[in-house]
């Protein structure tokens, strides 16, 4: 297993013309990493207080297991789109990378439309859990359930954005050739 690498995915940033457009996509996508990180920090932070009101205070927060489940949706949702737009997500490759030229790039453009296919049912089904939670407050926090699929929504937007970007670069890439 190795990450996805694909030589065609930064051609133009690697000759120094990257787009405004590539900027502000990196830009997105460092973002949703960023969003991540702290909401990293915040978790590990809530467990820390997990234990010291359980065990020092005897007095246990029950806000921290709720609101732990709804950061680790954010993070791994964000997570995804940003390793979408990096190309950092695991692939198995031997099998593609030992293909011929031709059809190793019809596998990139295979997988790049999948994720545009799945980015789309869970933007789509993301939406749809939105609307009908609106009204269920999530135990112990008091906020909407929707806040649970918002970043299904986000994510599945994201994913999509950059898998088509990515399938963009590469047919331009191509066709420069």
């Amino acid at each position: 297993m190795s990450t996805y690498s694909d030589d065609t995915h930064r051609s133009a940033s690697d000759t120094g013309e990257k787009s405004s457009f590539d900027t502000l996509l990196d830009g997105i996508a460092q973002a949703c990493i960023s969003v991540s990180g702290v909401l990293l920090v915040f978790l590990i932070a809530s467990f820390g207080w997990l234990v010291f009101g359980r065990y020092v205070l005897n007095d246990t927060p029950t806000w921290v297991e709720q609101s732990s489940l709804l950061i680790v949706v954010y993070v791994t949702c964000l997570g995804a789109a940003a390793g979408v737009r990096n190309k950092t997500h695991l692939s198995i490759e031997f099998i593609r990378e030992g293909l011929p030229v031709l059809p190793r790039d019809a596998m990139r453009y295979v997988a790049d439309a999948f994720v545009v296919l799945f980015g789309a049912f869970m933007a789509w089904q993301g939406g749809i859990m939105v609307l009908e939670n609106l009204g269920r407050p999530i135990p112990m926090i008091g906020l909407s359930e929707s806040w649970r699929a918002a970043p299904l929504v986000v994510s599945g937007l994201l994913m999509m954005l950059f898998s088509l970007v990515n399938i963009i670069q590469r047919l331009v890439t191509h066709l420069g050739r």
